[in-house]
């Protein structure tokens, strides 16, 4: 027997191939960076700069794999190092004035394909929709126990 929750796995599964990317390269048409570092600035921005060990628990992802992502950026002039500004021992990422300027470029494209979408869409039930997201995101979040910070 069918249940919502069913409804809501396949739902989600077909929202997951809808990631506005194209699957070469990881990368949407007309974007500006690849997805992994989507992700990684927009983490940076809403909770400032971090170290590989703060970016490894944030996503659960171990070092190895985040050295490749943050040297990526780097090369890319997406982020930069910097000392702890609490004065910590370990040096921290932060986003360049270019990765700022990508960032929200990417983002204004990503936002203007979902005015597409949602073109019919009531300013009411855009903000209903973006509710039940944030509250499905957070019930995520809260089983996974890595909460993401919102602006």
């Amino acid at each position: 027997m069918e249940t919502p929750t069913h409804e809501v796995e396949y739902e989600q599964l077909l929202l997951s191939r809808h990631t506005f990317l194209n699957q070469r390269g990881g990368r949407r048409k007309n974007s500006l960076m690849e997805r992994s570092a989507y992700i990684l600035l927009s983490r940076i921005r809403v909770q400032g700069p971090m170290s590989i060990g703060e970016l490894s628990e944030a996503f659960g992802l171990d070092a190895s794999t985040l050295n490749r992502q943050t040297a990526a950026a780097m090369r890319a002039g997406l982020i930069e190092r910097i000392p702890d500004p609490e004065g910590g021992m370990a040096r921290k990422f932060r986003l360049t004035d270019e990765g700022l300027r990508l960032l929200d470029a990417e983002r204004e494209g990503i936002v203007d394909i979902l005015d597409q979408v949602m073109h019919d869409w009531s300013d009411d039930d855009i903000a209903a929709f973006a509710g039940y997201l944030r509250r499905f995101n957070n019930g995520i979040e809260a089983i996974g126990g890595r909460p993401w910070p919102r602006p």
